[in-house]
């Protein structure tokens, strides 16, 4: 299971929103840039960036931090927040990002998702963020009528590389993943799912490994890395090539029970 470390953007800083609130950011750095370096150096596989100015203007803000940091460093980086027209999302791929993310526009405007992947193959990922099981959209801003495990089925079928699951109440809180609404989405569609937030510990990651059968083959950590609850060469070791002889035994019985 990949490890895929977060950096928020927002007004050009490193920050981490509490349960999506912008009104509740704590800054880690003003330099994204060399925080992206030092998770490429510890061994992340993947970046994954958030514009969120972008998610509340409904275009790419923070381009010139996000190509310095495609720059800077080797591996692949994935980038949302805002993406809701093919010229943004044409934008981050010229500067050389991997893969986009789209949100709103998946629930607003299906067919553009569906003429991107097209044009666009294996490039083009939804951000299905939940909010008691209903898909908020617009930055978190607004709260559709639309189920997750509805949205997940109908993305599945256009063709969309995998799906980021985000349980709002859990992100930036520290509380754990909510596995029982990733092994749901994820055992109804045959897509990648990489699951996003709550993650507060090696132990959240190690019972995250249960869910991998049913397709989660990932997980973004964001809080957590900041703050020190999780290491990520240690994460990297015990969920990537070769964990099972690194898991202790009675941690990795008690998380995958």
């Amino acid at each position: 299971m990949d490890v895929i470390p977060a950096i928020d953007l927002l007004d050009g800083r490193c920050v981490r929103l509490y349960q999506g609130d912008y009104q509740q950011s704590q800054v880690y750095s003003e330099n994204p840039v060399e925080i992206a370096r030092k998770w490429a150096q510890l061994g992340a596989t993947r970046l994954h960036l958030v514009d969120l100015d972008g998610a509340k203007q409904g275009k790419p803000v923070n381009l010139a931090t996000i190509e310095a940091i495609v720059r800077a460093i080797s591996i692949p980086v994935q980038v949302g927040g805002g993406l809701r027209d093919r010229l943004s999302i044409a934008q981050l791929l010229n500067i050389g990002v991997d893969r986009t993310i789209v949100g709103t526009v998946a629930v607003e405007n299906p067919t553009l998702v569906q003429e991107l992947c097209q044009e666009f193959p294996k490039k083009i990922a939804v951000g299905i963020d939940a909010r008691n099981g209903k898909v908020a959209t617009r930055g978190w801003l607004e709260t559709s009528e639309v189920l997750a495990t509805e949205l997940a089925q109908q993305m599945a079928q256009l063709g969309v590389a995998a799906i980021i699951y985000t349980d709002i109440h859990r992100d930036g809180t520290l509380s754990g993943p909510n596995r029982e609404a990733l092994r749901e989405l994820a055992s109804n569609i045959e897509i990648p799912v990489i699951a996003s937030g709550g993650v507060s510990s090696l132990t959240d990651l190690l019972g995250l490994l249960s869910l991998e059968p049913v397709g989660v083959t990932g997980a973004i950590v964001g809080k957590a890395l900041y703050t020190g609850d999780v290491d990520l060469t240690e994460a990297l070791r015990a969920v990537g090539p070769g964990r099972w002889q690194d898991i202790p035994p009675d941690l990795g019985s008690s998380a995958l029970g």
